[in-house]
């Protein structure tokens, strides 16, 4: 297999997490703002934990002020998704980076992102939808405004609502009010859990924002009762290995319960996070699965197959997409 040439399917894609660090140093000098300090020697994003990480993210953000950066980020981050064999991607993109949660604002960033995504449409030939997203950390009150950016704007591009963050704060019940008030706009639901939180996180996901994805999900591996639940309620998780290992969730990827999730029946998927930060792109992650779970074609045809039902676009776009996995596959 070629694992480069394969065509993919990705759900967790954090759009300013995608931004490669040559990209964030150059918006940086041509704006005269000094962020030395989030690299190290070798021009990577240095951190040491995940609260670093967290830190190193918003301070690269700092840069990313106008619509216009945002559309040349969109065109970077498809790019380098197209050249690993993507053929649809869902990004969470976040109001707080685009406008502050102001609704007028958002929607002119949105615009210049969505201009971009039809642009790479044509010359990549990859799919973007946007799953607007709130950070669990800057609090209910702003993601509010997150989710009335979300339901104003709720169209075949803008597809879902999610929220990321610091997995630790709060409880997911807290932004129930904005996970029903993107549900009534018709948004497909997702939120991070079981990253950081335990299988605990992972119930008060399914069981109060009502969920069908999980970003991450992974901890699910330590309740069996969970793993039942999950499997019954056909909630899907938004597996990133190369992220979890990255970041010490698991010391080393044969550690790591997605292909035990995958045989237990859970529905699994598999996407790289925030890649220039965790050093890995589609093709990455699968060469890895494949060289220490032994995945194979069929396998790989069944993540891809699992992403395009748990994808939140339109059943239209998902046929074209199964009709491109199949096709496609035995040109590999």
């Amino acid at each position: 297999m070629n694992m480069r040439k394969l065509p993919k399917i990705e759900l967790h894609l954090h759009h300013e997490g995608a931004a490669p660090p040559s990209f964030i140093q150059q918006l940086a000098a041509e704006k005269n703002v000094d962020l030395s300090g989030i690299f190290n020697a070798d021009g990577d994003y240095s951190f040491s934990n995940f609260n670093e990480f967290l830190s190193t993210y918003e301070a690269a953000c700092q840069v990313l002020k106008e619509p216009e950066d945002f559309h040349r980020l969109t065109l970077s981050i498809l790019e380098k998704s197209a050249e690993n064999g993507v053929i649809y991607t869902e990004v969470f993109i976040s109001p707080d980076f685009c406008g502050g949660g102001d609704l007028t604002a958002w929607k002119e960033y949105l615009a210049a992102i969505e201009s971009a995504a039809d642009i790479a449409k044509k010359d990549q030939g990859i799919e973007m939808r946007g799953i607007v997203t709130c950070i669990r950390h800057n609090g209910p009150a702003l993601a509010k405004k997150a989710a009335i950016c979300a339901a104003e704007t709720a169209s075949i591009f803008v597809v879902g609502f999610g929220m990321g963050g610091d997995e630790l704060v709060g409880s997911q019940a807290d932004f129930k009010f904005s996970f029903d008030m993107a549900e009534e706009a018709g948004l497909g639901l997702t939120t991070h859990a079981g990253e950081w939180g335990g299988a605990e996180s992972v119930r008060q996901a399914i069981q109060d924002l009502s969920v069908t994805r999980l970003g991450h999900g992974v901890q699910i591996i330590n309740d069996k009762n969970l793993i039942r639940e999950a499997i019954d309620k056909e909630i899907t998780l938004e597996v990133c290995p190369g992220s979890n290992v990255f970041l010490g969730i698991f010391e080393k990827l044969s550690l790591h319960p997605i292909d035990s999730l995958l045989k237990s029946g859970v529905s699994v998927t598999v996407s790289t996070d925030d890649p220039p930060f965790f050093n890995t792109t589609m093709t990455t992650e699968y060469n890895n699965l494949k060289d220490v779970f032994d995945w194979d074609e069929d396998i790989f045809k069944v993540i891809n197959q699992n992403a395009i039902h748990a994808a939140f676009c339109d059943e239209k776009q998902k046929l074209i997409l199964l009709e491109r996995i199949n096709s496609e596959w035995t040109k590999t």
